[in-house]
Formats: structure tokens, C-alpha cells, sequence
């Protein structure tokens, strides 16, 4: 029998291939497009939790139309900052959806990056107005830097404003917005990285109980806001104030309700798969205010995945280790 091989990438090898965000919005939107018509596989995500407010995830999935399948195992602890650690670290196992051997272990860390800030601009391509120009980033980290990354694909924006504690993070925010071309304020106090914007992003960590530091009447008749952190961020009544609250998974957003979370959400409206696949409308307004509140999928994965194993192919990049 002949010796099997997969090929690792580390880290820095998944970051060094020059994937684009563009890239990535379209392989993830035709995935939400196949999941709507019900054809991805990907069962809920099981966990376990060794801390509050942290998490390990199992993530399988598989999308027949972009021949991927594989499983992310992904952990998030909001204390390893402390620690010099980052949030979010794990790895993604990639198959060959033939023989369900094993093709590639790779580092997830960019992949998750990179896919939450690509789901956001998904959601808001739907139920975001098109001509927005201006976005509040609430977190100004990694998926800070993401989110605003993906949502400047797709928008013609030129004024962001971010909020964070770190001073760190907002020089670092300062700094990847300017390299975009865009005008940067850091807001002060929560509020003004929310009101009078087109659109909202709230990045912190995920809180069972959530800090609710944006308020009732701060979002705009218009606005788009994504829940990156679940509904950390948001009092009730400010959420209660949305025309079309949405999310990326409906089954797997009621079992977090069942533990804990999503207490005092909004109605559903819709899953991002049914949107993009034409069976529910997104924005049919100008005055609507909309909210996503993406969970992150296996699905995001294992669209994005394939992009990185074939880039790194063609550049030669990564380690063959045998099996």
C-alpha cells in the first residue's frame, strides 16, 4: 500500500498565501446558497467548556458543490490576552470527499478570522442599504480587523469608527484603516460607534450574561448591525428595535438559547441560507434597521479550507508529513 501524505500549514504558512477576502465572500455565499436549499451537511456543533465563557468546538461539515468536507476543532478563551495568548486557536482537518482520507492539517486561527468577517458582508450585502459609507467596529481585534476588511469589499466606505478599551488595539485599528483609505474617529464611549451609522459591528468577547452596553435608540432607521459576539453587546430593547433579526443557523442558535444564551432576543426572521437563496427577502426597505447574528458554521470552513490547501499546491507552500 503506498504511504499517504498530508500536507501542514501552520500559522504563518495559511496567512503567507495571499487568499483574498473577495475570494472568500464568493465561495461562502454560494455555500449559504447551498445550505438554504438544504444541501450541506453539517450537523450541530458539540463542545466542552472548561471555563466560563469559554469554549472547544467540533465543526464538521460538508458541501457537496465545493467537493469539501472536513472538521475544525476551534477553542476560544476570553482570558488568554492575559496570558499573551489569542482568543481563538485550533486546527482543521480537510478530506478527500472520495476516500475520506485525510488531505491537510492546517492552522484555523486565519481561516476563522477571515470567514466570520466574510459572513458579516454576506448578511449585510442582503440586508444592509448598498450605499453605506460609514461602519462603528465595537472590538477592535482580530475580528475587528475582519469584519471591517470584508464589509470595505463590498460597501463604499470611507468613515469607520471603533471603540475599544485597549489602546493597543485602537492603534493597531487606527492604523489597518488608514492602509484601507478610510477616514478613522475612535469613539470614546459605546454610543458613538453606533449611532448615526450605516453599519454596526460588535466584536468582544462571547458572554453568556450579556454586558448590554448599546442602548435603546442608538441605531439608526437604516442600519445593519452584526452580532459577532452573540448578543453580548445589546440590551434587549435596543435588538427589539430591528425589523429582521437573523442569524446564520437557527437549530444551533435554539441550543445555545437552551443553555444559557439568547435569553431576550428578538423574533427569528430567517436563517442566511434561506436569504441567499431567494426563499425569504432581505432589506425590502430603506428605513429598515437589520441584525445578523451569525454563530459561525462548519460551513465557513470548509468553503474557505479548499482555498488555502489549492493556493498552497500551487506555491509549494506547507509541510508532507505521512500518515
Amino acid at each position: 500500500m503506498a504511504e499517504h501524505k498530508i500536507l501542514y500549514l501552520s500559522q504563518k504558512d495559511v496567512a503567507s498565501l495571499g487568499v483574498k477576502m473577495d475570494e472568500i465572500i464568493k465561495e461562502l455565499e454560494l455555500a449559504f446558497h447551498e445550505h438554504g436549499e438544504k444541501r450541506v451537511e453539517m450537523p450541530p456543533k458539540p463542545g466542552v467548556h472548561t471555563m466560563p465563557d469559554a469554549f472547544m468546538h467540533a465543526m464538521p461539515a460538508y458541501i457537496p458543490k465545493l467537493r469539501s468536507a472536513g472538521v475544525k476543532w476551534v477553542s476560544g478563551y476570553p482570558e488568554n490576552q492575559k496570558r499573551g495568548l489569542p482568543y481563538i486557536s485550533g486546527l482543521l482537518i480537510l478530506n478527500d470527499v472520495d476516500t475520506g482520507m485525510p488531505l491537510s492539517v492546517m492552522d484555523c486561527t486565519w481561516i476563522t478570522a477571515k470567514r466570520t468577517g466574510a459572513a458579516t458582508a454576506i448578511s449585510a450585502k442582503y440586508l444592509a442599504r448598498p450605499e453605506s459609507e460609514s461602519v462603528g467596529i465595537l472590538g477592535c481585534g482580530v475580528q475587528g480587523h475582519s469584519n471591517l476588511e470584508a464589509l470595505n469589499v463590498l460597501f463604499p466606505l470611507k468613515r469607520v469608527v471603533g471603540f475599544d478599551t485597549s489602546d493597543q488595539s485602537i492603534h493597531k485599528f487606527k492604523d489597518y484603516a488608514e492602509s484601507l483609505g478610510l477616514e478613522f474617529i475612535r469613539a470614546k464611549e459605546p454610543r458613538e460607534a453606533v449611532d448615526g451609522l450605516d453599519l454596526i459591528v460588535t466584536a468582544g468577547p462571547i458572554l453568556k450574561v450579556p454586558h448590554a452596553g448599546i442602548k435603546k435608540g442608538w441605531m439608526k432607521e437604516g442600519a445593519f448591525a452584526s452580532l459577532v459576539d452573540f448578543d453580548s453587546y445589546w440590551e434587549a430593547a435596543a435588538m427589539a428595535e430591528c425589523s429582521k433579526f437573523c442569524t446564520d443557523v437557527i437549530p444551533q442558535l435554539e441550543h445555545y438559547r437552551s443553555i444559557g444564551y439568547f435569553q431576550n432576543i428578538p423574533p427569528i426572521y430567517a436563517a442566511l441560507g434561506e436569504i441567499v437563496a431567494g426563499q425569504k427577502a432581505g432589506r425590502e426597505s430603506s428605513t429598515e434597521r437589520n441584525i445578523a447574528c451569525n454563530l459561525g458554521l462548519a460551513l465557513d470552513d470548509m468553503a474557505t479550507a479548499p482555498l488555502v490547501y489549492r493556493r498552497a499546491l500551487e506555491l509549494g507552500v506547507g509541510n508532507s508529513l505521512a500518515l
